[in-house]
């Protein structure tokens, strides 16, 4: 039973990686970068998946067949990686006061830590792609991201397009 559960786990580990990238550290846009963030939310992602509560075509295909055990191999894995930013161009200062301010007035510390690490079923951002960083927040901002905390359609409400693009302009620049 063993053996074939690590080998399915390293089958799903290069599936993965096909797409999250060597290493669960993304290189194609709007791939997140899985690599580092905690077994805890990775696990919630893949159930959210498997069970069609977060659209996400291609993930559900991915996780629709996927037993518990698999689920909790391959968030462990994930989760031990070392997270490596992708960021193509040095931190802006302006930007990175404007975020600064944002997420100081928006707790964005409190559930992810003030580093940006994350922590149990809150996700790491610190070093996550720009480009998907921004998508996800205004997903949220906007209503349209499923299988999620409600709680950040409340912290990003009326946050406007060029604020958001503040904050994951700094955050994926973090390490």
């Amino acid at each position: 039973m063993m053996v074939s559960i690590v080998l399915l786990a390293s089958a799903a580990v290069t599936l993965c990686e096909s797409c999250h990238g060597p290493g669960g550290n993304a290189t194609i846009p709007n791939t997140p970068s899985i690599a580092g963030q905690p077994a805890t939310f990775l696990e919630n992602q893949l159930v959210f998946f498997r069970e069609g509560l977060r659209n996400a075509p291609v993930m559900q295909a991915v996780a629709k067949d996927m037993k518990d055990e698999d689920i909790t191999a391959l968030a462990r894995h994930f989760a031990a990686q070392k997270a490596r930013p992708v960021a193509s161009s040095a931190m802006d200062a302006s930007l990175a006061t404007k975020a600064l301010e944002l997420a100081k007035a928006r707790h964005c510390g409190q559930c992810h830590l003030p580093a940006y690490e994350g922590r149990a079923q809150m996700p790491r951002l610190a070093g996550q792609r720009e480009e998907y960083l921004a998508d996800a927040m205004i997903g949220y901002r906007d209503g349209k991201r499923t299988g999620a905390d409600t709680t950040m359609t409340e912290v990003l409400y009326g946050i406007s397009d060029a604020d958001i693009r503040a904050l994951a302009h700094y955050l994926s620049r973090m390490e």
